[in-house]
């Protein structure tokens, strides 16, 4: 892999700042008992920690898994304390609270580490936990850039460390059963497969600079991009802020993007991606300073010929296939889903934890399984990590890291094909545009010292 050489900082420069390397990090797992308690702390307590949370503390109350919830760190002190006031009384003992990721990997009390953070940290999260010897557990998408992503695998590997993705449609056992018929060939050959995500949003507000409140590590929250000046609007909207999300394809779509890629069995990148989209809603007529589009509308092909769509919606729409109308997303107004087309019928699953499938001309129901509230499935994920922690083996993993790479550089390539308004085309293999400076500058983003990706882990 090719990317234009960035200047590394020294080992002495991170570990001022934020990071620990792997030479000053205390070995945690490999060389003790695997039936010793597994220890885990929480970094991030945004939306997502509070699945982490209640999770770990399900877990705790299973002897057999033999876990403890230890901790919970976040650079903003009110959310910080809150949140260890919050788990300390629901998981009925005391979690240490940490106000930078250094401390928890620094502290060799600590197994593994959970991150609920802003996408645009999540990459070197990992990174920085694999160094020192943490396994780690990474809330969707794993990466803010395709760069950044296979760094992030290349530490798991180097370190040999579990690190789970969460696409927890993975540890779904309907998603499973459905992805065994469909690959069993109950709807015959498949020829195609669509994902939507149409999610209404609504005005999602304006930058109005303000003064970083008493309590905010605005420099360690911004991490690895970019410092803006602050407001509530970057601390709260940043999914549809490119310097800190990937907007809606890449906060919803990445789910589906996983079905899309394990239905159809594809374990590597597209050579040719369309995009064209707008932000017509948060532009025109919310007056938002949400830059990611609203709408947006993909194609990606690949070199034997298989295709995907994916569209994403985030204002007044119809539904498709069923979704919301019939078979609703947990979310109830929302159709969001994936659908498969095959020769001998159709399947989709419509929400976290159900598939359908209809079979012929006539489309006769076929195989199906559903759960009541279509709920996530955050805790059989959680279980499945830890046993993986248990056995050291990264193939027991529902979502292995890669996985999870391979499925947000999906969103990261629609995303970088919408942004250049053009037709694109993709080396799998060196993961950079082929003669396309422009698109190439999207593949990783400028390093901000001392919080660089490094290009050896």
């Amino acid at each position: 892999m090719t990317h234009e050489p960035t200047r590394q900082p020294t080992r002495r420069g991170i570990l001022k700042t934020l990071a620990v390397g792997a030479a000053s990090a205390p070995a945690v797992v490999r060389g003790r008992n695997l039936n010793d308690k597994i220890r885990i702390a929480v970094v991030g307590m945004g939306g997502r920690s509070n699945a982490h949370g209640k999770s770990l503390v399900e877990l705790e109350k299973d002897s057999s898994a033999n876990v403890e919830f230890a901790g919970v760190c976040d650079c903003n002190e009110g959310p910080r304390k809150s949140a260890q006031l919050a788990w300390s009384e629901r998981a009925g003992h005391r979690i240490e609270a940490y106000d930078d990721m250094r401390r928890v990997f620094d502290d060799p009390n600590i197994d593994a580490v959970t991150f609920a953070t802003p996408n645009h940290w999540h990459s070197l999260c990992v990174i920085l936990a694999c160094q020192a010897g943490k396994d780690a557990y990474v809330e969707k998408p794993g990466s803010h850039n395709i760069f950044e992503g296979r760094k992030m695998v290349e530490a798991a590997r180097k370190y040999d460390r579990i690190v789970q993705h969460g696409t927890q449609c993975r540890s779904s056992e309907n998603i499973i059963e459905g992805i065994r018929q469909l690959h069993d060939g109950i709807i015959g050959k498949v020829y195609f497969a669509r994902g939507i995500a149409y999610k209404i949003r609504g005005n999602l507000g304006q930058h109005a600079p303000r003064p970083v409140p008493d309590g905010l590590d605005w420099n360690a929250w911004c991490g690895p991009a970019p410092v803006h000046e602050f407001s509530n609007f970057q601390l709260r909207r940043w999914h549809w802020i490119w310097d800190y999300g990937n907007g809606e394809i890449g906060n919803q779509g990445v789910h589906q993007m996983d079905i899309i890629r394990w239905g159809l069995k594809i374990d590597d990148h597209p050579n040719q991606i369309s995009s064209v989209g707008t932000n017509f809603m948060q532009q025109e007529v919310h007056d938002s300073s949400a830059q990611t589009p609203g709408v947006l509308s993909t194609s990606m092909k690949w070199d034997d010929g298989r295709m995907i769509e994916f569209a994403v919606r985030d204002w007044y729409t119809n539904a498709e296939a069923g979704f919301r109308d019939k078979y609703p997303f947990v979310q109830k107004d929302f159709p969001v889903g994936v659908i498969f087309l095959g020769s001998e019928g159709t399947m989709i699953f419509p929400d976290y934890s159900s598939y359908y499938t209809f079979l012929g001309r006539d489309r006769e129901l076929g195989p199906h399984a559903s759960e009541p509230g279509s709920p996530i499935s955050d805790l059989p994920h959680f279980q499945n990590w830890v046993s993986s922690l248990r056995s050291r083996n990264p193939e027991d993993l529902s979502a292995e890291i890669l996985q999870g790479h391979m499925s947000s550089s999906l969103c990261h390539l629609a995303n970088i094909a919408y942004r250049v308004d053009r037709t694109v085309n993709f080396d799998p293999k060196m993961e950079t545009f082929v003669d396309d400076a422009e698109a190439n500058q999207l593949v990783s983003r400028p390093p901000r010292a001392p919080f660089v990706v490094p290009e050896n882990v």
